[in-house]
């Protein structure tokens, strides 16, 4: 049974909205450090938010106001939220996590991965 599994991904145009949906188990929802990353093609894969589902939420600074962060406890589900898509937010999009804290850190520090969701955004 996968561990992560992320979905919600899709073809919009500047200015649309996405969700994306990430579920973890259970225990990784509970006790792990859970992660939103995003690859454009050709540049390294970038952390976009941190999240401790029972503590805090952080969001990459340049995307603070367009992405929001939202939780269901009882689903063991994260949610990304996009508004105001640009086009240089055509990625592919990851939820992870890691076991220890810090809550934070790059993509090596991440050893539990979802398959990835693809966005693209253009008119």
């Amino acid at each position: 049974q996968a561990q992560l599994v992320v979905s919600g991904g899709g073809s919009v145009q500047p200015g649309g909205s996405l969700r994306l949906t990430c579920i973890a188990s259970k225990e990784i929802y509970n006790d792990y450090c859970l992660a939103w990353f995003r690859q454009a093609p050709g540049r390294e894969r970038e952390a976009v938010s941190f999240i401790r589902v029972y503590g805090s939420t952080s969001v990459t600074d340049s995307l603070k106001g367009r992405f929001t962060i939202s939780q269901d406890d009882a689903k063991f589900t994260l949610y990304l939220q996009i508004h105001n898509l640009k086009p240089e937010d055509t990625a592919m999009y990851y939820c992870a996590a890691k076991r220890w804290n810090p809550c934070s850190g790059s993509r090596s520090d991440f050893t539990v991965w979802a398959q990835g969701t693809q966005v693209n955004v253009s008119s």
